[in-house]
């Protein structure tokens, strides 16, 4: 080989070198697939999935350029979910944020293989879906409310307003397994507070009527609310119709106080998909989602509405509200 054609070949092998990793940092990186599978309205899904966007952003991640996001939404028809399940399977997306307990099991029936972060829901042990928290295994993972484990308190704190009332109602929706496993754990606390409990099985927007003026009928001095369609999505509704029937009534989320009932126990939601962008983040980067615990809340929150208080006409005892987090005036 002459010196010439050597130095030329030294050339093009230093040029090689040097533009190799330039040209391998200019390849488009793979822009991550997440579907979004709510249970409920298209409000609160919407609202959901809003602040998981707004969690992805705060960890680095531009919608468009690093991910997109796959949105389905049952609104409150659980016998959808499967359908829509199956159908994010079949865009294989990267992971799956289910929003409820219902929408969680149909992404798990629908896949064994693609992440699945629960978002809310009841305890997903009890309902099946992962057999540890701390160690889920599979391919699921979350945040969970554990709602379950706060029912004893809310029954309290109903009691505690009257001391005198016996008789409560429970509204929920039997076709979510998750609230069925809340009213299981209800019935056990009612009974151990020597409390007669009534059930009232709500599942459209259409029945709360009747539920309402059923729970009049019956004698019914209290009312407690399960989390779960139609009462999340219709909370104003609810709490306008528990006004006029003159119902103290607890719910396990601060909207419902804020939309006008009359007090709520429970963990701080609004935070909630903020953590499960922490879940998607760690996945996307390698994570395996049955490695990592599922999330339950630490915190929990006493808010009541004074202004509800008075049109029942119901004095809320100071030595309550001295406990209360929050009250609305």
């Amino acid at each position: 080989m002459s010196s010439i054609s050597g130095n030329i070949f030294v050339w093009v092998l230093a040029f090689l070198l040097i533009t190799a990793p330039i040209a391998q940092a200019q390849q488009p990186k793979k822009i991550s697939r997440i579907g979004f599978l709510a249970g409920s309205s298209g409000a609160s899904g919407e609202r959901n999935l809003r602040v998981l966007r707004q969690g992805l952003q705060e960890l680095g991640y531009v919608e468009g350029k690093t991910f997109t996001v796959d949105y389905r939404s049952a609104e409150g028809k659980f016998d959808q979910l499967p359908a829509l399940a199956a159908e994010l399977v079949r865009l294989k997306v990267d992971v799956i944020v289910t929003q409820g307990t219902p929408a969680a099991m149909a992404a798990k029936n629908a896949t064994k293989t693609i992440p699945i972060i629960i978002l809310g829901g009841t305890d997903p042990v009890a309902t099946g879906l992962v057999p540890s928290l701390a160690r889920p295994g599979g391919n699921i993972t979350g945040v969970t409310i554990m709602n379950e484990e706060l029912v004893g308190k809310r029954l309290e704190l109903l009691k505690e307003i009257r001391p005198k009332d016996s008789r409560l109602g429970v509204l929920w929706n039997s076709a979510n397994p998750g609230a069925a496993a809340v009213f299981k754990r209800t019935e056990s606390a009612a009974h151990e507070l020597h409390l007669s409990l009534q059930s009232f099985d709500v599942q459209t927007v259409n029945e709360l009527q009747g539920a309402f003026d059923a729970l009049t009928r019956n004698g019914v001095n209290g009312l407690v609310l399960l989390a779960t369609v139609p009462i999340t999505d219709h909370l104003k509704l609810v709490a306008d119709l528990a006004i006029k029937h003159r119902l103290p009534s607890i719910y396990d989320r601060s909207d419902f106080v804020a939309a006008g009932g009359l007090m709520s126990y429970g963990p701080n939601t609004s935070d909630m998909p903020r953590l499960a962008a922490n879940y998607v983040d760690k996945i996307l980067k390698g994570a395996n989602p049955g490695d990592l615990p599922v999330e339950r809340p630490t915190k929990f929150e006493l808010v009541i509405n004074l202004k509800t208080a008075k049109k029942i006409g119901l004095t809320i005892p100071q030595s309550l509200l001295a406990r209360t987090d929050r009250v609305i005036k």
